[in-house]
């Protein structure tokens, strides 16, 4: 079967390795950030040697919240990678042997969010973007031949993968004993005049988050009144490499977008309607 491509985009014995990094040590620090490269806010037009040139939706959600985040994404991450070290990866791995990061860790994303919890038990929020690579790693991987890496699986075997992998990962967050909010952030669209490609490969996370208590902030929803039906290039909410040309990376705009949506999202399942009212009960 043929889709349309379209959207964008072991834990125990890593945790030692996980260095919660000294910037992170202040109870203050109350909401956690893991995914790819849209929560890292990577852009193909900044200098990667300062990881501070790149703002994701993370840090408007804890600019408008007033809460400190702690940002450990990576550009490149997929479901496998977040895992283990020999887990699928895309392009993860070479770029942090490369660039730093956010945060600094030697290990798995899983462990250090593991050992992060734990040590910070007054977090009151995690967001979680990712997926996105898993189906990059399965394009590259059918382009370079039909046996080469996760190919063989097909394309509803590597989403299989993705679900299971997503369902370990936010299991794993809640088997740390935290009890706060996790919030989905699922993806949004290069192109609305058809957006069953981006629902298939959200789907996974759908699934994943229903199953953990975690919310939904729909990335696909969140751009779709700019996006107007029609290109989310041409709205400004991907960034332009060249004249009529987008990368599949969200602009400031397409950004403040995804951070109202988890900001809204929280609010919504509030029943003061507030999001700080729902994170403040979720101090100790």
């Amino acid at each position: 079967m043929r889709v349309k491509l379209f959207a964008l985009l072991s834990a125990a014995v890593l945790f030692a390795l996980a260095a919660v990094p000294a910037s992170a040590t202040s109870e203050g620090h109350s909401y956690l950030a893991l995914g790819d490269s849209v929560p890292f806010g990577y852009s193909p037009l900044l200098n990667p040697t300062n990881a501070s040139n790149f703002v994701g939706y993370p840090e408007i959600v804890a600019r408008q919240l007033n809460i400190e985040d702690v940002n450990a994404t990576c550009p490149g991450e997929a479901t496998g990678g977040f895992l283990s070290l020999t887990g699928t990866d895309n392009v993860c791995r070479p770029y942090r042997s490369a660039v730093p990061l956010h945060v600094s860790y030697s290990g798995t994303q899983m462990a250090f969010a593991t050992a992060y919890l734990r040590s910070h038990p007054r977090t009151r929020l995690v967001t979680l973007t990712l997926g996105a690579n898993d189906l990059f790693r399965w394009q590259k991987d059918c382009a370079a031949g039909a046996s080469v890496g996760t190919c063989p699986l097909g394309l509803f075997g590597m989403l299989a993968v993705m679900q299971a992998n997503l369902n370990t990962i936010l299991g794993a967050i809640r088997a740390t004993g935290y009890t706060g909010l996790i919030v989905a952030v699922t993806y949004y669209a290069l192109d609305y005049h058809d957006t069953s490609g981006t629902a298939l490969l959200n789907s996974p996370m759908l699934a994943a988050a229903n199953a953990n208590g975690a919310l939904i902030a729909s990335g696909l929803d969140a751009w779709a009144t700019t996006a107007a039906g029609g290109f989310s290039c041409a709205a400004g909410l991907l960034i332009v490499t060249a004249p009529g040309v987008c990368d599949v990376h969200p602009t400031p705009l397409g950004r403040d977008l995804l951070a109202a949506k988890v900001i809204s999202t929280i609010a919504a399942s509030c029943p003061a309607n507030s999001a700080i009212g729902c994170l403040n009960r979720n101090r100790d």
